[in-house]
């Protein structure tokens, strides 16, 4: 499995599974199966619920645990006074391991300042091997790491091939946090599955439009994380490894960019924003 190099000196794999909207019933399976085919990362969050499937998936795969790269992630609900350490503490119970491998901020909202320190504490700690951040902007990001210690190893968003994070990216590299994206495949909306340039591109490599998309990402220097409960789409979802991409199709591939969120709005959008405040204590 193809490595990226994080800013403290730790590789983690540049592919990998997530269980967003994976049931707590269907995530022990799922991650069993992602690991017979050969995932080596898997992504989970407090908020999914469903830590203690993908456990037990691992301990009981046979998988060293070193050989499985896990990333969690600290819920807004958890990020004032005690709670961030404790909420590290009890997701290392669920997920049955002694360290978590790296561990987000899941939201850019609510008191993140205090939940950060807490995860440069679990970092010196030794129960978590590196830390990040996930859905921040970039301003979200500058902020952050002007007072921080410890400079995020990553950043997830929402990334795909409809919404490319071309602006954002330029600040993560600047800062040297890596590029990891949710949502990879779109989450099938406008018309990805069916849309004609992948496909075009795919028919030439023997792939399918969302391989192509996948692979687009990886040459990108992005780490992804696919979903799909169907073990043989997760066998597809890795088979990206035996081809590459001209330069002539990343400019077309680049230009399905509308440079705007089509999964989740707008962070910036007061709407949203009011929204997540529902999520974190008075």
């Amino acid at each position: 499995m193809q490595t990226i190099k994080l800013n403290n000196g730790v590789e983690m794999p540049q592919l990998g599974y997530g269980v967003f909207q994976v049931s707590p019933d269907e995530a022990e399976r799922c991650v069993a199966d992602a690991l017979s085919v050969g995932y080596r990362m898997i992504d989970t969050a407090q908020a999914y619920r469903n830590e203690e499937g993908v456990g037990r998936a691992i301990r009981q795969s046979g998988v060293p645990r070193e050989e499985v790269f896990v990333v969690d992630k600290i819920w807004m609900s958890n990020y004032e006074g005690d709670a961030p350490m404790q909420s590290i503490d009890e997701s290392l119970r669920k997920l049955g391991t002694d360290y978590i491998d790296l561990m987000l901020l899941h939201q850019p909202f609510g008191d993140r300042y205090n939940a950060y320190r807490a995860l440069e504490r679990a970092l010196e700690a030794g129960k978590v091997r590196a830390i990040g951040v996930s859905n921040f902007y970039p301003d979200h990001l500058i902020d952050l790491c002007h007072f921080m210690d410890v400079v995020p190893a990553v950043n997830q968003v929402e990334t795909h091939v409809f919404f490319q994070q071309v602006e954002a990216r330029k600040y993560m590299d600047e800062l040297g946090v890596r590029h990891m994206s949710w949502g990879p495949l779109a989450e099938g909306k406008n018309g990805f599955f069916t849309n004609e340039t992948l496909a075009a591109i795919g028919a030439k490599h023997g792939k399918t439009g969302p391989q192509v998309a996948l692979r687009y990402l990886l040459q990108r220097g992005v780490i992804v994380i696919p979903k799909s409960v169907r073990k043989e789409r997760m066998e597809q979802n890795l088979q990206l490894f035996d081809f590459e991409l001209t330069n002539d199709e990343m400019a077309e591939i680049l230009k399905l960019d509308t440079a705007r969120p089509l999964i989740m709005p707008s962070h910036h959008d007061p709407e949203i924003t009011k929204m997540f405040m529902g999520f974190v204590p008075r």
